[in-house]
C-alpha cells in the first residue's frame, strides 16, 4: 500500500512538471522568509500547521534607494475539520508598492489534504486558489524628461485583474517537497488587459510563474535540528532564480541561518545578447524566535552582492506569526516546515 502511493506521488510530481515546463518576468514578489509559511509560493500549503495561523509580514527592499520596492502581506490558514484535517483554506491580503505602481491583491486559498498512512504523519495536498489585484500607477508623482509625451499619464490610473494559482504539496515529518504555477491567467495573449485605456501603451504584461520547493531536517544533537531548502522559480524566459537556505533550530524556539539568492540562464535565453548579465544576487541572514508556544517573531536582512549595492543599503523583512487554539489540538508531529 506504501509502495502504491509513493508511485501515485512521483507520477502527480512528474505530470506537474510538464505543465510547469509550459509556463512563461520575475515579477512577483519573493518574501525571504517564505521558509517560514510557504502559503505565498504555493496554495497548497494552506492547513499545513494544522492549527490556524496568522502571519504579518513587512519587507523593505533596497533601502535608500528612491521608489524602492515596499510590500506588506497579511495572511491567515488553518484546517477547517480538526478531526480529519481534510481541508486547508486560507487567505491573503498583499500590498506592494513600486516607484509610481502598485498592486493590491487578495487571495482566498482551498487545498484538499490526502492521508497517505495510517499514522498521519505524510499528506499529500492538492491547492487551488482564486484572487483579484488592482495594479494601478499614480501619474501625478512621475517626474518625465519630455512632459509632452502623448503616453504620460497625469493622474490616477488603475485595472481590476483575477487570477487562479494551483499547486501540489507533499510532507512528511523529515521532508517536503512542492511545485505550483502562479498567474495562471496570465501570458502573451493577456496582454491588452492591463492597458490602462485604448490610447496608452501595455504597460504591465505579466507572466506565468512557476516554483520548486523542497527541504528536510537533520537532528544533530538532541536539541539541535538542521534544515537545509531550495527555492526555484522560473518563467523560463528570463533568468531561473535559485534561493539555498539553511536554518539551525534550537530547542525548537530559536531559529537562525541564511539564504543565498542567485540565477541561471534559462534554455530559451541567449547569454551572448547579454554579456553582462550577472548571476548573483543577494545573500541574507534570517532569525526566528517563538516567544511562546503562540507568538514568533522573525526579522531577514539581505545583502545585495550585485552592481546594484553600490546605491543601495539592504533589504530588511520582519514577520510576526500568532498560532490560534495550539493548546487545545493534538498536533501530531512538530511543524517545521
Amino acid at each position: 500500500m506504501r509502495n502504491k502511493a509513493i508511485k501515485r506521488i512521483v507520477l502527480i510530481f512528474i505530470g506537474l512538471t510538464g505543465l510547469i515546463l509550459q509556463s512563461v518576468a520575475q515579477q512577483n514578489i519573493q518574501f525571504t522568509q517564505y521558509v517560514f509559511n510557504t502559503l505565498s509560493v504555493n496554495p497548497a500549503y494552506a492547513g499545513y500547521k494544522e492549527a490556524w495561523y496568522l502571519q504579518a509580514t513587512q519587507r523593505m527592499q533596497w533601502i535608500g534607494l528612491a521608489g524602492a520596492p515596499r510590500t506588506s502581506q497579511v495572511s491567515i490558514d488553518g484546517v477547517t475539520d480538526n478531526a480529519a484535517k481534510k481541508t486547508g483554506l486560507g487567505l491573503q491580503l498583499t500590498i506592494d508598492e513600486l516607484g509610481a505602481q502598485s498592486a493590491t491583491s487578495l487571495y482566498v486559498n482551498y487545498a484538499y489534504r490526502l492521508q497517505i498512512n495510517n499514522d498521519d504523519t505524510r499528506r499529500l495536498c492538492f491547492g487551488l486558489a482564486a484572487g483579484v489585484t488592482q495594479y494601478g500607477i499614480d501619474g501625478t508623482i512621475l517626474e518625465p524628461v519630455n512632459e509632452d509625451d502623448p503616453a504620460l499619464i497625469s493622474d490616477y490610473k488603475y485595472n481590476y485583474i483575477p487570477d487562479i494559482r494551483f499547486g501540489v504539496y507533499y510532507n512528511c515529518p523529515k521532508w517536503y517537497i512542492g511545485l505550483s504555477i502562479l498567474d495562471m491567467l496570465s501570458g502573451e495573449e493577456s496582454n491588452s488587459i492591463f492597458n490602462w485605456d485604448i490610447d496608452s501603451t501595455q504597460n504591465i504584461m505579466r507572466k506565468r510563474h512557476s516554483y520548486l520547493i523542497a527541504g528536510t531536517i537533520f537532528d544533530l544533537s538532541k536539541d539541535i535540528k538542521f534544515r537545509p531548502g531550495i527555492l526555484i522559480k522560473s518563467d523560463f524566459k528570463g533568468p531561473v532564480s535559485w534561493d539555498l537556505n539553511a536554518l539551525f533550530i534550537f530547542e525548537n524556539h530559536f531559529l537562525v541561518g541564511g539564504s543565498y539568492r542567485t540565477a541561471a540562464p534559462s534554455l530559451k535565453m541567449n547569454l551572448a545578447e547579454e554579456p553582462s548579465l550577472s548571476k548573483r544576487n543577494s545573500v541574507s541572514g534570517i532569525v526566528q524566535f517563538h516567544v511562546t508556544e503562540s507568538l514568533s517573531i522573525g526579522y531577514s536582512y539581505d545583502c545585495t552582492i550585485s552592481k546594484l549595492n553600490s546605491v543601495e543599503n539592504g533589504t530588511h523583512e520582519l514577520t510576526l506569526g500568532w498560532t490560534f487554539n495550539r493548546k487545545y489540538q493534538r498536533v501530531l508531529s512538530p511543524r517545521f516546515f
